[in-house]
């Protein structure tokens, strides 16, 4: 199988695991709205702050699901001795990480869609700039995706993953956090004209290529590792 089919299979594995057990849906998504939910309500008292302070909070949102999320998306490997079918199984591991993340990066655009309906209903704020904002989402998720994924195998197979993981992930995805925004603010016209986001999704674009490179190069000897 070519490099394309092989990502597809491992992409098409996780979202049908993730499909018939609905964690995504059921607890990953609530869990980012009741995030959203708590914010607007400890800054309720002061409604000029809460627009302004909103795409930070959408951000905080969504890498805290990322967080579940990549966790989730090895952990159902280890039952079983799946991770080392996986690895058994022939297939490339460039292909394995780029599969694997897709797949987070597919759920995850599908949380950003829906809690930011959220963010407009419970901050106030009118969605604009979508040329602006489309771009910064999808280079900030591609970005933590493949960031996650590469750090999700590395903690992979140790008891401590749970808590090792957001240790090694954090400090790692802040310029994702801060450019995502950074653009969100400008493209939402909080901080700046819409034209202004441009270098910073420029700079997403390049942190997810420069991580996208590197788990397609490191996860091979990391996943024998785990």
């Amino acid at each position: 199988m070519n490099l394309l089919r092989e990502l597809w299979v491992v992409t098409a594995k996780d979202l049908r695991i993730e499909a018939r057990s609905r964690v995504t849906i059921g607890q990953v998504l609530p869990f980012g709205v009741i995030v959203l939910l708590l914010f607007a309500f400890a800054l309720d008292p002061d409604r000029g702050i809460l627009p302004r302070v909103a795409p930070g909070l959408f951000w905080v949102a969504v890498l805290l699901a990322a967080l579940l999320a990549v966790s989730r998306a090895f952990a159902l490997e280890e039952a079983n001795g799946a991770r080392d079918g996986l690895r058994l199984s022939g297939l490339d591991t460039g292909a394995m990480f780029l599969g694997k993340a897709l797949a987070v990066a597919i759920q995850l655009f599908v949380l950003e869609v829906i809690l930011g309906a959220g963010v407009v209903l419970f901050y106030d704020l009118t969605p604009r700039a979508a040329e602006v904002l489309v771009p910064a989402a999808l280079a900030a998720t591609v970005g933590l995706a493949a960031a996650g994924t590469l750090y999700g195998v590395l903690a992979a197979g140790l008891r401590v993953r749970e808590t090792l993981l957001p240790l090694l992930l954090l400090p790692v995805v802040a310029p994702v956090m801060l450019g995502a925004t950074r653009a969100f603010e400008a493209g939402l016209g909080l901080n700046g004209a819409p034209g202004e986001a441009w270098p910073w999704v420029e700079m997403l674009g390049l942190f997810a290529l420069i991580y996208t490179t590197l788990g397609f190069l490191a996860f091979g000897p990391l996943l024998e590792e785990a």
